[in-house]
């Protein structure tokens, strides 16, 4: 036996329990880690759905206002053309 088996074997130190618990212990908390940061991203990413939810509905709500102001200046251009055939009726 070298000096350092002797100091190890007299010091009470057992290596095969370290090696167990760090067996056990080191992939439960990756584990753990590896699921709390998952959970987060999960809760990141319903976020961004939200968001694009709500940018989605605005886009829709956006189109339809253009559509009727389309039909709105389409009525406003009879009506001036209108006018503009009644001035030169009269004029």
């Amino acid at each position: 036996m070298t000096a350092e088996h002797v100091t190890a074997a007299a010091s009470g130190t057992n290596f095969t329990v370290i090696g167990l618990l760090l067996a056990i212990f080191v992939p439960i908390c990756g584990a753990t880690a590896i699921i709390v940061w998952n959970y987060f991203r999960l809760q990141r990413h319903r976020a961004d759905a939200v968001a694009m939810a709500s940018y989605r509905k605005l886009a829709e709500e956006t189109v339809a206002n253009q559509a009727e102001l389309r039909d709105q200046m389409a009525k406003l251009t009879e009506h001036m053309s209108a006018i503009e055939q009644l001035m030169r009726d009269v004029g």
